[in-house]
């Protein structure tokens, strides 16, 4: 495609966009079948349609592949939208395979400096949004990003990049409330799902992740007057090789934060590697020095959680010295490594235990 047909196809989307977020009447936007090649673009409002807006996307849309095009750092943006709905059996291919070379991995960045590679969907200010049997393939960054937004339902969508693919996120979540992700499979290089400071009440049932590195709170205590998370639900998922299972992680030596009344139920692992962790030393090296993490973690619940593991160390609780965890129940945990036995370790913790116990509790 040349940058003729580029400048068309964007010219199209955001005329159609302008037409349909400004009509008084119920409108759609169509991406019919076909393949798009569009670079940065930003879907604003507020609009005056009388119910949500929707995109159908039924077409392929393809990012352009040079990343100095990407200013303001992201492909595809929805900002400030009342009422929107994203659906349609379409495709949006970052072509991400060249830039993954350069990307940096901001989350394990203790600096606020680092500058993430863009992501393909991008939300920002959306609220009651429907985002529904879409895919997202070989994003240059995380897959699909949702920020200060509330009422948001994830559901059918198809997410895909290679394991080696660096920071890669499927879902990305901050300072948000009230998120639904459900019947949805993830296939990437990092994160499943991540959630990080402020946000409130996310639910999630019937996810499929793997490749990957599992289902990821924080990492917290990394930015100043940082938001809480609060009120997670993870039901009815399984998880298939990937690096890390059930994490909740935090920096030490930064700042304060909290995470609370988070509950892992009915997952199921296939030779996941750290199945169940809490690491308040995150980055830190196994015989940390720095300061202990500020971050409180509590009300805590990893309940029904079977299948099979790769690490010997199968449930890996390392709290805060200076604020231990507090209310961590473990209730039938049946994680095995073949016919070797997994063990537990516990740092600054006293788990209340229930039912079957697979590794044994710590001593």
């Amino acid at each position: 495609m040349g940058l003729i047909w580029l400048y068309i196809y964007m010219q199209a989307f955001m005329d159609g966009w302008q037409a349909t977020c400004k009509s008084k009447e119920q409108a759609r936007l169509l991406i019919p079948p076909g393949t798009f090649l569009v670079s940065s673009m930003f879907f604003s409002g507020p609009c005056l349609t009388p119910g949500p807006v929707t995109i159908q996307v039924v077409g392929t849309v393809l990012a352009t592949t040079d990343i100095s095009e990407y200013e303001n750092s992201e492909w595809l943006m929805f900002q400030h939208i009342e009422g929107l709905k994203l659906l349609g059996g379409g495709t949006f291919d970052g072509q991400g395979q060249d830039s993954w070379e350069h990307n940096q991995n901001c989350e394990a960045d203790p600096t606020d400096q680092c500058v993430r590679a863009p992501s393909n969907l991008y939300f920002d200010r959306v609220t009651n949004g429907v985002i529904q049997n879409i895919k997202s393939v070989n994003p240059k960054g995380f897959h699909i990003f949702v920020t200060n937004s509330g009422n948001m339902r994830l559901r059918l969508i198809k997410i895909n990049a290679p394991a080696t693919s660096p920071n890669t996120d499927g879902i990305h979540i901050s300072h948000s409330i009230n998120v639904k992700i459900s019947r949805t499979s993830i296939e990437t290089g990092d994160d499943c799902v991540s959630m990080i400071q402020g946000v409130n009440n996310v639910t999630i049932k019937r996810l499929k992740c793997g490749p990957g590195h599992g289902l990821s709170i924080g990492s917290l205590g990394k930015y100043q007057d940082e938001l809480p998370v609060n009120g997670i639900r993870v039901q009815a998922t399984t998880l298939v090789g990937t690096t890390n299972g059930l994490r909740i992680k935090s920096w030490p030596d930064k700042y304060t934060g909290s995470a609370s009344d988070i509950h892992f139920i009915g997952i199921t692992m296939e030779n996941v590697k750290n199945p169940i962790i809490i690491d308040q030393e995150y980055e830190c090296d196994p015989e940390c020095k720095k300061k202990p993490s500020l971050v409180k973690i509590n009300n805590i619940g990893f309940i029904n959680i079977k299948g099979t593991t790769i690490s010997p160390i199968a449930v890996d609780l390392r709290c805060s010295k200076q604020f231990p965890c507090q209310d961590v129940q473990l209730r039938n945990i049946d994680l095995k490594l073949g016919t070797n036995p997994t063990t537990s370790r516990c740092a600054n913790i006293k788990p209340i235990y229930s039912g079957i116990q697979i590794p044994p509790p710590c001593p």
